[in-house]
């Protein structure tokens, strides 16, 4: 299975959390063409978060994780973001972090060759389509029950921008809420996501570096029921970023504020 979904195991809420990042599973097919280091797949996963927002469902949420790596399919990338040295008869516009990666966030070779339309097809069919499709689902659910629905996409960031970022070596804040320009949710549901982390002693910047990725930008329509916020977590809050081994001393901590943020979410009142 690509995804995995947990629907809510206490009273639902109107909050719906997904981790398209934290995967690391490659198929066959994808094996065949991926050239990228081992060590890129770990560096370039939003490792963990998916742990980190392991009790969503205990608070009321449904919970939507990819298992599969972003180097088989980037879910939070649009099904037009490809070019032609990734996907045979792309666009031209150069996409080497687009849905399918042919490029690591260092600037190593991720693919042998570029992807035959046939195998890009593949990809969407069995690991894209489907995963917007279930994500769409839990959405409309909610809304429907609720007459909102707050999601909540969970990614973890180089706690310093890295080579191949738009600000290397700059430090980040601990939490980065991305809403393209506070457009994709609500001044309430933003604010919650902030005033969460900073009572927990975390810095916040918002929309800096990451201003939310595709699913916010599509899904996040506050005029139709629809809020949406990406929240970027510094993965040196909560792991080592050299070995990728997790930090249990500070683990707990960011689990904690992960679950927080999805508690008060829910117990907003929009409608």
């Amino acid at each position: 299975m690509y995804f995995e979904i947990q629907e809510a195991a206490t009273a639902p809420t109107p909050v719906v959390v997904e981790v398209p990042h934290a995967g690391l599973a490659v198929d066959p097919e994808a094996l065949a063409t991926l050239v990228a280091p081992a060590r890129a797949l770990g560096f370039d996963a939003d490792l963990m978060v998916d742990e980190l927002f392991a009790d969503a469902p205990a608070l009321g949420a449904a919970l939507i994780c990819s298992r599969v790596s972003r180097y088989v399919c980037d879910l939070n990338r649009s099904e037009t973001d490809i070019d032609g040295r990734s996907v045979t008869g792309g666009g031209a516009a150069p996409f080497p972090h687009g849905l399918v990666w042919r490029a690591t966030t260092d600037d190593l070779p991720a693919l042998s060759r570029p992807l035959s339309r046939t195998e890009f097809e593949r990809r969407l069919r069995e690991i894209y389509r489907p995963y917007h499709a279930a994500l769409q689902r839990l959405l409309l659910a909610a809304r429907d029950r609720f007459g909102y629905v707050i999601l909540l996409a969970g990614h973890s960031m180089p706690s310093r921008g890295r080579r191949g970022h738009a600000d290397p070596g700059r430090v980040r804040a601990d939490v980065v809420p991305g809403t393209q320009g506070r457009t994709t949710a609500c001044d309430a549901v933003i604010d919650c996501v902030e005033r969460v982390a900073r009572g927990r002693g975390f810095s916040v910047a918002h929309d800096e570096p990451y201003r939310g990725g595709y699913t916010t930008a599509t899904y996040g329509k506050p005029h139709d029921g629809v809020h949406a916020v990406q929240v970027e977590i510094g993965r040196g809050l909560y792991m080592d970023e050299t070995t990728l081994s997790k930090n249990p001393s500070n683990f707990s901590r960011v689990r904690e504020l992960c679950g927080a943020m999805v508690a008060e979410l829910g117990a907003l009142e929009l409608a």
